[in-house]
């Protein structure tokens, strides 16, 4: 590395992790800008005991407790025993934790912070004891020992070196959505091992968009239609300062995102975080028209013409809400150009449409009254007809659904799981 590098990487190291709010300490800023909480803790449950249940490819793991607990939870780690588990994926007793942990990320933190950190889980958590529930994983997805082998071929050690092409807000955010936000680990796609297919910007493939646990995590490049091209960075502020903006708003688990993560942090850091993503440039949708409003569903929905597949349903259902027009009403997210709406995959529309989502519930976040569920008011063909006149209106080019994946996600996913924010910090 040449001198002037090193330099500047050091000046920047040095400054990650030293703005914070002032009613918390530098610990729990960093543990809230990880969203630690959302992972450790289940539904109704003590933050940080873990127990939440999470479906992997290899089988159901569950998370496990990181309250200062001595028996049951990290009170006998050592700061290096801490640090191997959360940059290395180690556990104390050797183990090798699965990747739903999202070491991989977290690797990128710099020493002091992993060091506040374990400073806020020892000595300001309140120690819990509760046992961690045993995971369901077949052998012999069940051994541990190729996860070694996974972690030599699949990860990147070492803390983020800042770059000296850029400033100090551009680095601070890129060390931000690399490592702690690890928004890579939903929103890039899985390679053959399940792997993140790019961690850092040099990579095309990364934060182009992911399927994880049933939902589309949305692409975060700089793509005009599916990804942030025609965002600014203050909408980007908003939309993790609130969890809206004016393409839409948070649903699914980004809303525990926002609620308990990204809202909490400061306006410098989301400001760096939003600058870092803005500079990321698009590679999905060069192919397509970038999209432009047509009013032409409009005109037809107004003089009450159905021609379309599930535009009499969409006017009953859904245009109270979502207008006529589809731009919205008051405070309720448009559909049309939204970038949700128009991603390739439609599984987090059907899923928002089966079970309804509520919006992020923090003091300073904006609220509504979120989405109603529709699996028992329409059925699977209904729902599918709704989404792709959804898909293919006001301008939007998106494939449309099918009844059969509406059936599938009907099955595997449930009202309860996608409505609940329960948990709450303080």
């Amino acid at each position: 590395m040449k001198a002037a590098a090193l330099s500047f990487a050091i000046v920047i190291a040095a400054g990650t992790g030293a703005a914070h709010s002032a009613e918390m300490s530098k610990g729990e800023y960093l543990a809230r800008a990880g969203n630690c909480v959302a992972c450790h803790t289940m539904s109704e449950g003590i933050p940080y005991a873990g127990g939440l249940r999470m479906a992997t490819p290899v089988g159901v793991i569950y998370t496990t407790n990181i309250t200062p607990d001595p028996e049951t939870g990290i009170g006998r780690y050592t700061l290096q025993e801490f640090d191997n588990a959360l940059r290395k994926g180690v556990a104390r007793d050797g183990r090798n934790l699965y990747p739903a942990m999202p070491y991989p990320s977290y690797a990128k933190m710099t020493d002091d912070d992993v060091r506040a950190m374990y400073e806020f889980f020892i000595k300001e958590v309140k120690p819990v004891r509760q046992t961690t529930t045993p995971n369901e994983i077949s052998w012999p997805l069940n051994m541990r020992w190729p996860l070694s082998a996974w972690n030599y071929l699949m990860t990147e050690p070492g803390a983020y070196v800042a770059k000296p092409e850029f400033d100090a807000e551009w680095n601070r955010g890129a060390y931000l959505v690399q490592g702690l936000g690890h928004c890579g680990a939903c929103h890039t796609p899985r390679g053959w091992a399940e792997q993140e297919q790019g961690l850092d910007e040099r990579d095309a493939s990364f934060l182009s968009g992911g399927v994880i646990d049933n939902w589309s995590a949305p692409n975060l490049r700089g793509d005009p239609n599916s990804g942030l091209g025609r965002w600014t960075e203050e909408d980007l502020f908003n939309f993790l300062k609130t969890g809206r903006s004016r393409f839409g708003s948070a649903y699914g688990t980004m809303r525990e995102v926002v609620s308990y993560s990204t809202s909490a942090m400061t306006d410098d850091d989301l400001k760096a975080m939003a600058k870092y993503l803005k500079s990321l440039p698009g590679t999905t949708d060069h192919s397509k028209p970038v999209w432009v409003y047509n009013s032409a569903v409009t005109a037809d929905l107004k003089a009450g013409k159905f021609g379309k597949s599930g535009a009499a349903t969409y006017l009953r259902q859904c245009a109270s809400c979502h207008g006529v027009d589809g731009r919205g009403v008051g405070d309720m997210p448009p559909l049309a150009g939204n970038p949700s709406v128009l991603d390739s995959d439609p599984v987090s529309l059907i899923r928002v449409v089966l079970n309804g989502t509520m919006t992020s519930d923090q003091a300073n976040a904006a609220k509504g009254p979120g989405m109603p569920q529709f699996r028992t008011f329409l059925k699977d063909g209904e729902i599918a007809d709704v989404i792709s006149f959804i898909r293919t209106s006001w301008g939007n080019r998106a494939s449309a659904a099918t009844g059969a994946r509406v059936a599938e996600l009907r099955k595997q996913t449930d009202v309860a799981d996608d409505r609940s924010i329960i948990l709450r910090m303080k």
